[in-house]
């Protein structure tokens, strides 16, 4: 991940949630059209993963 893509995901998540849902939103329309390879089964598995984790460690903050 590139430093400038770390860098608009901090300042996402300093944003208020109504603010972070209609950027998401935005992100999610404007990307529909773009030509992406599909993922393969171990990047799926590496994604879903790292998803895992990520949540766990927030419920783990939020205990």
């Amino acid at each position: 991940m590139t430093t400038q893509v770390q860098s608009n995901l901090l300042n996402f998540e300093a944003l208020p949630e109504d603010d972070k849902r209609e950027l998401a939103s935005e992100i999610l329309r404007r990307s529909m059209g773009m030509d992406s390879p599909p993922l393969s089964d171990d990047q799926l598995t590496a994604k879903a993963e790292e998803l895992f984790l990520g949540l766990e460690s927030e419920e783990g903050e939020n205990a």
